[in-house]
């Protein structure tokens, strides 16, 4: 397992991070800690994870996902041996259950949220706490355009960094990221930062996989610069580039089990059409659809660290496994053919 230097930090992440979203809601507490055993016992060491989880988000189940690695730092004793990322909610109206839904990225929010995850998590400090969405008006979640329709009251991005610059400075967290950004908004923290020589972010987690290539438009060039790592969530887009829904399009999965408005952008006809595209190259050249999706994920120069999600070991071990896999320059020209016909179908 490749470690990697994550953005201008010292933290070196494996190329495979434990995404953990599934703990509390299709994993139990015993599969979660075989998960994370599994994971570590392979060289990964990078574990992802949020107060909103476990997905889907329901007051019945918030904060267990972050109870549930708790409990495992608690038991294994080997929270030195790991890299834990969490994150706090942005607006979230329609989450009432998470400080009552009023919450937004100010400075009471922000310390209730790191607060309650130090408790959960059973640890001292965060190594990476990131801002789960924006507080302001940004094409995110399957929207594909800015729409100044939707502006909104927000908090200033220099008032949110100034409390996680404080946090910092405190020893509660260590580093800082983004999640669901755009070219401007990296900028915006990178340019505050440097002003009032604060905290600089050193990761951004978005959304990167073969449906859905629009980091590369933009913010490849922007984290380049200036030195910010790539987060690849969502690398099998929903399971939409594992083949399973290809061949049976009722079979269980988190598209079949949660209501269609929860992932409209993977519930798209030419989502559905262009994944058939992609399970077809991946078996014409001897590869699992997953191997196809992850491996392509794992060879790009600007991902820090692909964050993988599974329901059982035997697909954790196929998504660690896919690490070993080199794409051969005619596939990467069947993928590109692909996009140039049906570029960012799941943007």
């Amino acid at each position: 397992m490749k470690l990697k230097k994550l953005g201008s930090s010292d933290l070196l992440v494996s190329e495979v991070c434990l995404g953990t979203m599934t703990f509390g809601e299709q994993n139990t507490e015993t599969e979660a800690h075989q998960q994370l055993d599994f994971a570590l016992a392979h060289g990964v060491n990078f574990i992802d994870t949020a107060e909103m989880y476990p997905v889907m988000p329901r007051a019945e189940t918030v904060n267990r996902t972050e109870q549930y690695i708790g409990s495992w730092i608690k038991q294994s004793g080997k929270r030195d041996q790991i890299i834990l990322a969490t994150k706090v909610a942005g607006p979230s109206r329609g989450m009432p259950w998470i400080r009552n839904g009023d919450n937004d990225l100010d400075e009471k929010n922000i310390r209730t949220a790191v607060e309650g995850s130090l408790r959960r998590l059973q640890t001292d400090y965060i190594d990476l706490y990131q801002l789960h969405w924006p507080s302001r008006n940004a094409p995110i979640f399957g929207q594909k355009e800015f729409d100044p329709e939707l502006e909104r009251e927000s908090v200033a991005i220099e008032a949110t960094l100034s409390v996680l610059d404080s946090l910092v400075k405190e020893g509660k967290i260590r580093h800082i990221g983004v999640s669901n950004e755009t070219p401007w908004g990296v900028s915006e923290f990178i340019k505050h930062a440097e002003r009032q020589q604060q905290a600089r972010i050193i990761s951004i987690q978005n959304p990167y996989h073969l449906m859905n290539r629009s980091y590369e438009q933009g913010l490849t060039e922007t984290c380049f610069r200036e030195q910010v790592g790539l987060l690849a969530y969502s690398p099998l887009a929903f399971g939409r580039l594992t083949g399973k829904y290809v061949d049976d399009a009722q079979t269980k999965g988190r598209l079949t089990q949660f209501p269609p408005t929860w992932s409209p952008r993977y519930m798209r006809q030419e989502v559905i059409a262009t994944s058939a595209h992609y399970t077809q190259l991946a078996r014409d050249f001897g590869y699992t659809p997953t191997q196809l999706a992850l491996a392509w994920c794992y060879s790009r120069w600007f991902v820090a660290s692909t964050i993988i999600g599974a329901t059982n070991l035997q697909q954790l071990e196929e998504n660690i496994r896919a690490t070993d896999v080199k794409l051969s320059e005619e596939v990467i020209a069947g993928i590109n053919a692909i996009h140039a016909v049906a570029a960012n179908p799941a943007q």
